[in-house]
């Protein structure tokens, strides 16, 4: 791999800090064009550099005005840069990643109640996708929305916003082989197996050192994993999790509990007016979030047999009271948070975090910019950094954190037992049956 600024184009490893991009090609970009770019962009508008690199590009995609030592980069180029910008994720060298997982690992050890703060970014690595990333849902749905073709037209201007296609569209485009519309196949929830960074937390939670997990995540890996329910708050629900909408009675499933055919019908309905969806006969529409959290099944007890529903916190729902105060309370404890694959941009989960500001330690791991990250270099009496502030992988973290936390006979064990705690996770999910 080598940088993509065309007037470096040295080596670029992954042990080197660098910085990964994504921006939006026009469908046509002549050779000619091409040749006079700075930026040696792939085909699917991806690029990575070195930091001094991106910063030069950064900086000169900025500048409207000739100067010297900085490239004068043209308008269509500018264009693809801040739309590029929008997605960066950043990589610490790994030589840097390790020694400050060396700092992490002495804060959770001698923390007195050390609190981890889970979002998307823990989750990559078992095969579900992240939100913001460069590769994200939300940035692919916004890149695909954008057009910048009548910028390289005209040469000047902004791109503009792609009008939503209807239904009708959708079916024409659909009938002539189209596949702008075709859905991607995830990874079954039932696939999903815990990552690195899960079964740290878990084995750290074991030890001692780990008092509490506040996570943003549904996917069900953290439970899957071993962590007890008193010790997690799963701020935004877990797919695998269904309570009773009368008794308020919890069951936890093997198996994905949600129903997207009730979710889809009304959401379809609010999008293009019409579906062929067929209604199934106890979804019902939420009036916070417009979907249906209806499963299909019953509550078990006998003398209450009422709906059951999915645990899920969609848009325009509220947070439940007794998990949210859960975390609160544990946030309010704590003094060391480790915050895992975030941006810290959900609020009022992204509030937890920020609660420990004036009284304890923050250390912030993922690949993207948050708006906490000065708040990890804060000094002490002694001059260093209260928190530590790491871009990059989590699970790349974590490995480093536990080689410092245990010893090299417990690492050594701890890891070769992953082969029997994956058999034991096969074991404990089912694919829901018809």
């Amino acid at each position: 791999m080598v940088c993509a600024y065309k007037k470096c184009n040295k080596d670029l490893s992954e042990d080197m800090s660098r910085v990964e991009v994504r921006t939006i090609l026009p469908k046509s970009l002549s050779k000619a064009l091409k040749s006079k770019f700075f930026v040696d962009w792939k085909t699917s508008g991806e690029a990575s550099f070195h930091q001094e690199c991106w910063d030069v590009i950064l900086k000169s995609s900025r500048s409207w005005k000739k100067k010297p030592n900085i490239p004068h980069i043209s308008g269509e180029e500018k264009i693809l840069i801040k739309e590029a910008a929008k997605t960066a994720e950043f990589f610490n060298s790994v030589e840097h990643i390790k020694k400050e997982a060396k700092r992490v690992a002495k804060m959770i050890s001698s923390a007195r109640h050390c609190v981890a703060f889970t979002g998307a970014g823990i989750s990559t690595s078992a095969g579900i996708g992240d939100y913001r990333g460069k590769s994200g849902k939300w940035t692919k749905m916004d890149q695909e929305s954008i057009d910048v073709s009548s910028v390289f037209e005209h040469g000047d201007g902004e791109p503009s916003r792609k009008k939503m296609k209807t239904e009708e569209t959708k079916n024409e485009e659909d009938e002539e082989g189209s596949d702008d519309y075709e859905e991607e196949d995830g990874v079954p929830y039932e696939s999903l197996r815990p990552t690195y960074t899960h079964e740290a937390l878990k084995k750290l939670l074991e030890l001692g050192n780990l008092k509490y997990i506040i996570s943003q995540n549904g996917d069900g890996l953290h439970t899957l994993s071993g962590i007890p329910q008193d010790k997690i708050s799963e701020l935004h629900g877990n797919v695998f999790a269904e309570k009773c909408e009368r008794c308020g009675k919890q069951y936890d499933r093997p198996y994905y509990v949600m129903d997207d055919i009730g979710s889809q019908y009304f959401e379809e309905l609010e999008d293009y007016r019409k579906t062929d969806v067929k209604k199934p006969a106890y979804a019902v529409k939420c009036e916070r979030c417009g979907l249906s959290h209806r499963t299909g099944k019953k509550c078990e007890d006998k003398k209450c047999r009422g709906y059951l529903i999915d645990t899920i916190i969609n848009f325009g729902d509220m947070l439940e009271d007794r998990i949210f105060d859960g975390a609160m309370d544990n946030a309010t404890e704590c003094d060391v948070m480790l915050c895992l694959g975030s941006t810290l941009k959900v609020a009022p989960a992204s509030d937890l975090v920020e609660s420990i500001m004036d009284k304890g330690r923050l250390v912030i791991c993922n690949r993207q910019p948050t708006h906490l990250d000065k708040e990890c270099s804060k000094q002490g009496r002694d001059g260093l950094p209260l928190g530590c502030r790491i871009f990059g992988d989590c699970d790349f973290l974590m490995k480093e954190v536990m080689a410092a936390v245990l010893t090299d006979t417990e690492l050594k064990t701890w890891e070769a037992g992953s082969v029997d705690r994956r058999i034991k996770y096969d074991s404990m999910r089912v694919k829901q049956q018809d």
